[in-house]
């Protein structure tokens, strides 16, 4: 499993020969030489994974993998020692100024950069052996997605019994094949694909088999097929499979001729058959997105009311409504946690008529919550257990070391068998970001932001023409969403994802094939693999003593979480041993300063010390001339060293500091201070929260022209212009806050002729005496606040015609006594805050305004007396909150007697929010007994 670790070294290595050659004087042609053999080494690792997983590699084989797993990092080493020593000596000769000075600097340094190249030019040579020696073991070079055809040992795939499984050994899809079989039977003539998408081992085969079999579908269409796909189908086989069936399912003979036919044949014979009839066709764990915009033209739309069911793994796979009406994906979610250990109990305890003993009931739920709810985990870990004699030390035994048994126990070897057939099906740029998710503890809730930021520092992510680094990567995310190896926990109004997690089962396949990226993790359980080699490292839970035994040179990552103590010592031995270090996130962790020696790290890309204690940053700071991230967030720092300004690679600066004030119990949250010279910072995408100190710091943030992300705080009146003509110059920019010195400053914002044509979010804090001009030209616009500006004229008259807004919040943002919401107004908005409005009397929601809204926050609005007139009109409402409202607006909404009430009624979620003490509330639901208690007090 090294083909990752190979193709990340190849494409670490190809810009390295375009751009840097100079740097590379005397060694490029070697190095050319490497990447050669490396491609073709890349080659015969394909076809030793496709061996691996057929279980037909023998030892000597494996040996061979580790060995070229073990030389691609020596090269990357190699390589960059190379560079790490020319860019300090190059440093270095720039502070010499006399001629002779130079010339003996030279000459002392000659002998350690001939030992460098020496060296790899003996990298290039075994690299040589090491391919024909792959030979040797014929191993083919096969091309990238092809598999190979070795190997003598078959694989039984467990899913094949799916299709056999009895009616009463069915657990918890009654509700998912109800609503699959009215989809079937019911609605409108025109052919129809529903997609049924989940991950491995969901049950999607299980579920489709049984509608499919289902008398009620069975006898609505004329004709029906169950096609098997997979991932090495071939089109011709497939076609006259269909057609054999479809004439089976009538009784009748299939054509002889279909036999030796063409695949345009195949598919106009079987458009033929299908002219007047309706059918049912089945196409069972779809992997090719290119096979239905194939094969959907031999299936004719005759208006009798076809249907086609889809199974996969890969959403991107299942036919988009985008695409058409007519298309309907059903992402199957897991077994709800009592459902998935009654299915337990029934497989465990079947000769105790499937009721648990109570000494085995923690141990159950513990095991079957690990599963998460996957039927092929919990199937397979229950079916092994029910052969095993009841003993609570051998139950305790499997559920602390379940990562091991997966791999070792023959009866369990089946969940990782068939999780992993989806890691393999990834292109290799896509398995380094996937594995990268075995850096994170178990259930923790990953923020997509900062796992694209590391993938890109990793150097995981590819650069595409046209499109920023963050781009590509969170397109990489979004393809291991829709392939269901990664879960979304969070996404906001605008489609953003916010974070993600991995399934437990997957984590476990993870966690396996972690070697081949060399990722480690070391906690206080296993605290032995502090002194193996990481290339990778991830230190979790509470690791005092052994961080100190962290020395290895080759670890070029360190991720930190849940650490409650970080010794001095292990920062001096950090910085002496760690040269080559790329990724160092230190969030949350317990430490309180960065010592100067963090400048030795040359190579870093990534520094994060979100969430830490530490108050100053060093000026070496300066010297890490390849960051490209600095988070700073939520850490004590409130002023930055002016040798930032010479960070040219910096893409990403968060920042703001937090101070707690101890006898008043009150935090503070400020921007953070930051000196002229950030016109340097030409790579910078992101920048916040930063002071706006003067117009001169003001008009730099003009020369930055990648910038996409700007949030500065304390702006005055008078450099509101300054502001304005920089924000012109910002043909990128997505998201734009900006807040005034405090609640009562102007912010003047009306100069401004043409906005960022790419902005999506704008916050304003601060009064305004007038709605910007250039507001209504904000054509991308999907989120507005507006917080104490106190406008006097209903700004909803121009916001409801921004056609992409979907979120939109008023903090004390006006203060008239009227709002109105035209029909046809915020036709896209899903979430409307009329927050702290203390001037309003009346709400007016025309009918045909708001078609999706989702969530409407209303209050304290002491003055409005009466439940906002046209609310019964919004059918998509979700969730209504009302916030410290007048007695008598609340009570005449309650079930019992309130007039108010048929107007909300058909709102799935209403919620009362009333303050108990500071920012504390109790939370009441409509109709709630103890609401009406504390209103009639």
């Amino acid at each position: 499993m090294a083909e990752s670790a190979v193709s990340l070294v190849i494409e670490n290595l190809v810009p390295l020969l375009v751009q840097k050659a100079k740097l590379l004087k005397g060694i490029h042609d070697e190095v050319e030489s490497i990447r050669g053999e490396l491609e073709f080494i890349r080659s015969f690792l394909k076809d030793a994974d496709a061996r691996a997983e057929k279980e037909d590699m023998n030892n000597v084989a494996k040996t061979w993998v580790k060995l070229v797993r073990e030389k691609a990092y020596h090269i990357e080493d190699a390589i960059d020692k190379y560079i790490l020593h020319f860019a300090k000596k190059s440093h270095e000769r720039r502070q010499y100024f006399h001629f002779l000075q130079k010339v003996f600097h030279f000459t002392i340094n000659l002998k350690p950069r001939h030992v460098i190249a020496s060296n790899i030019q003996v990298i290039n040579k075994k690299l040589e052996d090491i391919r024909k020696r792959g030979e040797r073991y014929g191993f083919s070079a096969i091309e990238q997605g092809r598999s190979s055809n070795t190997g003598s040992v078959r694989w039984h795939d467990p899913r094949v019994a799916s299709l056999f499984i009895k009616e009463a050994e069915v657990v918890g899809i009654e509700s998912p094949r109800a609503k699959l079989i009215k989809w079937l039977v019911e609605g409108p003539s025109k052919r129809k694909v529903f997609s049924v998408v989940g991950i491995g081992g969901l049950g999607k085969t299980t579920l489709v088999k049984k509608v499919f079999d289902n008398e009620k579908v069975a006898t609505h269409f004329d004709c029906h097929a169950w096609i098997n796909v997979s991932q090495s189908y071939k089109m011709k086989s497939l076609l006259r499979d269909t057609i054999k069936q479809l004439y089976k399912a009538r009784k009748e003979f299939a054509p002889y001729e279909i036999d030796t036919m063409k695949e345009t044949s195949l598919m106009e014979e079987l458009s033929k058959y299908l002219r007047e009839l309706r059918y049912l066709v089945v196409f069972d764990d779809l992997w090719d997105v290119e096979f239905w915009g194939h094969i959907k033209f031999a299936f004719p739309e005759n208006e009798k009311g076809n249907r086609i069911v889809i199974t996969s793994r890969n959403e991107d796979v299942a036919p988009s409504r985008n695409e058409s009406p007519n298309n309907c994906v059903y992402n199957l979610p897991p077994l709800p946690f009592e459902i998935a250990l009654d299915l337990f109990y029934r497989k465990v305890f079947q000769c105790e008529g499937g009721k648990c003993p109570s000494d085995f009931v923690e141990l159950s739920r513990g095991i079957v919550e690990r599963c998460g709810g996957l039927p092929l985990a919990i199937v397979a870990i229950g079916g092994f257990l029910s052969i095993k004699d009841k003993v609570v030390s051998e139950w305790r035994k499997l559920h602390d070391s379940l990562s091991s048994e997966l791999e070792s126990n023959s009866r369990l070897r089946s969940i990782p068998k068939i999780l992993s057939l989806s890691y393999h099906d990834l292109p290799y740029n896509l398995k380094a970001c996937f594995l990268y998710f075995g850096m994170f503890p178990e259930d923790h809730s990953i923020n997509c932001s900062r796992l694209i930021r590391l993938w890109i520092a990793e150097g995981f992510v590819k650069e595409r023409q046209g499109t920023t680094l963050e781009e590509v990567a969170q397109d990489y995310l979004n393809q291991l969403i829709n392939r269901s190896l990664v879960q979304l926990t969070q996404k906001d109004f605008v489609g953003k994802t916010r974070s993600c997690r991995v399934h437990d089962m997957i984590r476990e396949v993870i966690l396996s094939r972690s070697e081949e990226l060399n990722f480690r993790s070391v906690s206080m359980q296993n605290c032995s693999n502090c002194k193996r080699i990481a290339r990778r490292l991830s230190i979790q839970n509470n690791v005092n003593t052994p961080l100190e035994n962290i020395t290895s040179s080759q670890t070029r990552s360190i991720l930190i979480f849940g650490v409650d103590e970080m010794p001095n010592s292990f920062f001096s031995t950090f910085f002496a041993n760690f040269k080559l270090m790329k990724v160092m996130d230190c969030e949350g962790a317990p430490i309180d300063y960065i010592p100067k020696e963090v400048g030795n790290l040359f190579l870093l890309r990534y520094l994060s010390l979100r969430d830490t204690k530490v108050h100053k940053l060093p000026k070496s700071i300066g010297k890490l001339h390849n960051l490209e991230t600095l988070d700073l967030k939520r850490s004590f720092v409130s002023e930055l060293p002016v040798e930032i300004n010479g960070l040219q690679k910096l893409r990403y600066l968060a920042a703001y500091f937090e101070s707690h004030d101890i006898e008043d119990n009150i935090d503070f949250r400020r921007a953070i201070k930051i000196q002229s010279g950030i016109a340097c910072l030409q790579s910078l995408q992101k920048l916040f929260k930063i002071e706006a100190n003067n117009d001169a710091l003001i008009e730099e943030l003009g020369s930055l022209g990648q910038l996409r992300k700007l949030q500065i705080c304390k702006l005055n009146r008078e450099n509101g212009t300054a502001l304005c003509t920089a924000l012109e110059k910002m043909s990128h920019l997505q998201s734009l806050k900006i807040s005034a010195t405090v609640e009562e400053e102007v912010l003047e914002l009306q100069s401004m002729s043409s906005p960022p044509p790419c902005l999506q979010t704008l916050i304003l804090s601060g009064r305004i005496e007038k709605l910007p001009e250039w507001i209504p030209k904000l054509k991308s616009i999907v989120r507005i606040g507006l917080d104490w500006s106190r406008l006097m004229d209903d700004p909803l008259k121009v916001l409801q015609t921004l056609s992409n807004l979907m979120d939109l919040l008023l903090y004390d943002g006006y203060g008239g006594e009227q709002l109105h919401i035209e029909g046809g107004g915020f036709q896209k908005l899903k979430f409307l805050g009329l927050r702290n409005l203390g001037g309003l009397n009346m709400l007016i929601i025309d009918e045909d305004a708001l078609p999706l809204l989702e969530i409407l926050e209303i209050g304290p609005s002491p003055q409005l007396k009466k439940v906002p007139t046209g609310i019964q009109h919004l059918k998509s409402l979700k969730k209504l909150q009302f916030y410290e409202m007048p007695i008598e607006f609340v009570l005449s909404m309650q079930p019992a007697e309130g007039p108010e009430f048929w107007k909300v009624k058909h709102i799935p979620s209403v919620h009362f929010w009333n303050r108990i003490q500071g920012e504390h509330y109790k939370i009441h639901k409509l109709g709630d007994p103890e609401l009406l208690e504390l209103l009639q007090r």
